[in-house]
C-alpha cells in the first residue's frame, strides 16, 4: 500500500497535465474498489492531471491486477500505473496466497518496466476495515496511491 500520505496535493517537479496514468481496477469487492478508484482520480485531478490522461482498465479480481499492470506499463505513452484492489480475509489460506502473489507481481512490473507501479490493494480482515480505508474514517487509500504515483514520477 502507498505510504502515509495526507490527502491533497504534492509538490511536483514535472508538468502533470502531460502525464498519463493507467488505473487498473479489480472488479471483485466492487463497492470498495470503486471508492478507491474515485479517490485515485480525485487525487490525480487535484494535482493537475487531465481527466483524459487517466486511463481506466478493469480486471476480474485482484490476482489479475499484475497482468493488467504489465500490459499498461508496456505502453510507451503510460507514465505510471496504479493498481487498485481489495482482498478480505476468509476462512481459507486463499487470502495469503493472493496477497503475496499480487504484492510480488506488482513489484516485478515496476522493476521490469522502470515505471512507477503502485500497490493500492487493501488487504483487510473484514469488509468494515476495507470501507474504513476506501473513503471512511481512515481516508481513501486510492487517493494515497495516486499521490504516491506522482511522488515517484518526481524521483
Amino acid at each position: 500500500m502507498a505510504g502515509p500520505l495526507k490527502s491533497g496535493t504534492v509538490k511536483s517537479k514535472s508538468n502533470l497535465s502531460k502525464k498519463k496514468f493507467a488505473i487498473i481496477v479489480a472488479e471483485w469487492n466492487e463497492e470498495i474498489t470503486e471508492a478507491l478508484y474515485e479517490g485515485a482520480v480525485a487525487g490525480l485531478i487535484s494535482n493537475g492531471v487531465k481527466k483524459e490522461n487517466i486511463i481506466r482498465k478493469n480486471v476480474p479480481g485482484t490476482f489479475e491486477l499484475t497482468l493488467g499492470a504489465k500490459w499498461m506499463a508496456n505502453k510507451k505513452e503510460i507514465d505510471a500505473v496504479i493498481c487498485l484492489g481489495c482482498v478480505i480475509q476468509g476462512e481459507t489460506p486463499h487470502f495469503d496466497y493472493i496477497c503475496q502473489a499480487v504484492a510480488y507481481g506488482i513489484t516485478e512490473v515496476g522493476l521490469k518496466s522502470e515505471k512507477p507501479t503502485i500497490f493500492g490493494v487493501l488487504t483487510t480482515l473484514t469488509k468494515q476495515q476495507a470501507i474504513d480505508r476506501a473513503g471512511g474514517k481512515y481516508g481513501n487509500k486510492g487517493e494515497e496511491a495516486a499521490l504516491t504515483a506522482i511522488q515517484m514520477l518526481n524521483f
